[in-house]
C-alpha cells in the first residue's frame, strides 16, 4: 500500500503567519498565488512571457522584503500581490517608455460596452477601446482591474486604500466621462 503525503491547506492569515516567522516558509505563499499574478502580469504585457516572468519574480522578492509589515485588514494576500505586481508592471513600462497595451477578451470588452451604454458593434468598441486609451495610466488601471481583471470594488479599494465606494465612484465617474466622450 502507497501513502501519498497529504498537503495541508493554509489561511492566509496562517501563511503570512508563518512567512513572517521564518522567510522560508514564504514559499507558501509563493506557491499557492504565483498563476494568479502571473496571469495578472501577462495580461497586462499581451503575451511577452519573458517579461511577465521577470516581473512576476521581482513581484514575490518585493513582497517577501515587506511581508514584515503587511497586516491583515480583512482582504484576500492576493489582493496585497496583485497591487505590487501592478506596481511593478507600470514601472516596467516606465522604464520602457512604452504604452501600455492590455490584452482584452471581446467578453469583457461586451461588459464594459454595456456598462457605458455602447453598442456591441465593430465601431462602437473600437471608439471605447480609443477612449481607454487616451485616459491617465490610473484610470486605464482602474477600468482594468474592475473589467478585464475581475477585482472587486472591494478588492480594488484594498489596492488604492480607499474605502468601497469610493473605487465605486471612482469607476463609474470614468465610465460617465466615456459617456461624455463618445459621439456616435
Amino acid at each position: 500500500m502507497i501513502f501519498k503525503k497529504h498537503k495541508k491547506s493554509y489561511s492566509d492569515a496562517e501563511m503570512v503567519s508563518l512567512a513572517q516567522r521564518n522567510s522560508k516558509r514564504f514559499e507558501l505563499i509563493y506557491n499557492a498565488y504565483f498563476e494568479v499574478v502571473f496571469r495578472f502580469v501577462f495580461a497586462r504585457l499581451g503575451g511577452n512571457e519573458a517579461e511577465t516572468a521577470d516581473i512576476t519574480q521581482m513581484t514575490f522578492v518585493k513582497a517577501m522584503a515587506a511581508i514584515h509589515n503587511y497586516e491583515e485588514r480583512g482582504y484576500k494576500l492576493s489582493t496585497w500581490l496583485i497591487r505590487i505586481a501592478q506596481n511593478e508592471t507600470n514601472l516596467f513600462f516606465r522604464r520602457q517608455k512604452k504604452k501600455m497595451e492590455i490584452d482584452v477578451s471581446p467578453n469583457q470588452l461586451k461588459e464594459l460596452s454595456q456598462e457605458t451604454g455602447f453598442s456591441d458593434q465593430e465601431d462602437d468598441l473600437q471608439k471605447l477601446m480609443e477612449l481607454i486609451n487616451e485616459l491617465p495610466q490610473e484610470k486605464q488601471d482602474l477600468l482594468e482591474l474592475r473589467f478585464f481583471s475581475g477585482l472587486s470594488f472591494q478588492e480594488i479599494a484594498q489596492l488604492y486604500n480607499i474605502t468601497e465606494a469610493n473605487a465605486k465612484m471612482r469607476v463609474y465617474r470614468i465610465l460617465e466621462k466615456i459617456k461624455d466622450n463618445f459621439k456616435p
